[in-house]
């Protein structure tokens, strides 16, 4: 199974948009930077803009308070997970 993560655009290197030559953000999580190609995000994101992020690509923008609220779920599951027991852990 795979997670989809939302990350911010830090920077937006151009291409021609092209397969050959595509348009790449710059993404960054938590200090995590990576490269991801636009093809496939429902608009053309600006710096500062949050994306979601899968297997390399773009697929969705969202709104700042919108990646907040995704983040802070997903921080809310690491959290308990970290308090199961060691059984119970996947």
């Amino acid at each position: 199974m795979c997670l989809a993560i939302p990350m911010r655009v830090v920077e937006i290197k151009g291409g021609t948009d092209s397969l050959l030559d595509p348009q790449i953000a710059i993404v960054d999580a938590d200090g995590i930077r990576k490269e991801v190609r636009l093809d496939l995000v429902d608009r053309m994101p600006e710096t500062g803009d949050y994306l979601i992020i899968h297997a390399g690509f773009a697929i969705h923008c969202l709104d700042a308070e919108e990646a907040r609220t995704n983040l802070e779920l997903m921080r809310e599951m690491a959290e308990g997970l970290d308090q199961l027991p060691d059984k119970d852990k996947p």
